[in-house]
C-alpha cells in the first residue's frame, strides 16, 4: 500500500476528487495519509480533516532560503513514510532535493494540454485567459511526472475539453476541472500505485 501526500495551496477541489475516488475503492494500492498546505487556513485542510487525513503546513515564508524550505518539506514527507507526492494546486516550486528524493514519484496536474500554455507563470486562471486569448477550440488537462523543468516532466495522461464560444476564464476553468482534472488525477495516482506507470 503506497502512502500518498497531497500538496495543496487553496480550496482543495482536486484533493476532494482524489479522496472521493479513494473512498469508492478506485485506488486499492494507495492511500492518502498526509495533506501538506503551503499556508494555514486554506479550505483544503478542512477537506482533509473531513476524511480523517493528517495535515501539516509548510510555509515558504517561514524559511530564509528555498533550500531550507525544501529541507523542511522533505523532512515532513519522509517522517510520514510518503511514497508518492501529488501536487494539487500547490503554488510553491519544488527544489532539486525534493525532486531527487522522489524520482518519478511526484505527480502534477496542469490545466492545459501540455505543451500549450505551460511553464513558468502559467497557473490558475492565467492558463485559461491565455487559451481564450489565443482562440483555441480545445483545451484540457495534463497529469505529468515532475522533474526540474516547470511542467516539463513525462506526460502520463491527458484529456481534451471543448472551449465554448461564450466561455470566460472562470467558466473554462470550472469545465476543465470537472471534465478533466477531477477524472485524470485520481486515475493517474491509481496507475502509479498499481505499478502501471
Amino acid at each position: 500500500m503506497m502512502k500518498i501526500a497531497v500538496l495543496v495551496s487553496g480550496g482543495g477541489t482536486n484533493l476532494q476528487a482524489i479522496l472521493e475516488s479513494e473512498r469508492r475503492g478506485e485506488n486499492p494500492n494507495g492511500r492518502v495519509t498526509l495533506v501538506v498546505a503551503s499556508k494555514p487556513g486554506v479550505y483544503a485542510l478542512e477537506r482533509a480533516a473531513n476524511f480523517g487525513v493528517e495535515t501539516a503546513v509548510v510555509r515558504r515564508k517561514d524559511y530564509e532560503t528555498s533550500e531550507a524550505f525544501d529541507a523542511a518539506l522533505l523532512e515532513t514527507l519522509q517522517s510520514h513514510g510518503i511514497d508518492l507526492v501529488v501536487l494539487a494546486g500547490f503554488l510553491s516550486v519544488l527544489g532539486p532535493s525534493v525532486i531527487a528524493a522522489y524520482p518519478n514519484r511526484i505527480l502534477n496536474v496542469h490545466p492545459s494540454l501540455i505543451p500549450s500554455f505551460c511553464g513558468p507563470g502559467y497557473y490558475g486562471l492565467r492558463v485559461h485567459e491565455e487559451a481564450l486569448k489565443r482562440g483555441v477550440k480545445v483545451t484540457g488537462a495534463t497529469v505529468h511526472f515532475v522533474n526540474e523543468i516547470c511542467d516539463g516532466g513525462p506526460i502520463l495522461l491527458q484529456k481534451a475539453v471543448d472551449v465554448k464560444p461564450d466561455d470566460t476564464p472562470q467558466t473554462l476553468q470550472k469545465r476543465v476541472m470537472e471534465e478533466a482534472e477531477w477524472k485524470l488525477l485520481p486515475r493517474a495516482i491509481a496507475m502509479v500505485c498499481s505499478g502501471e506507470a
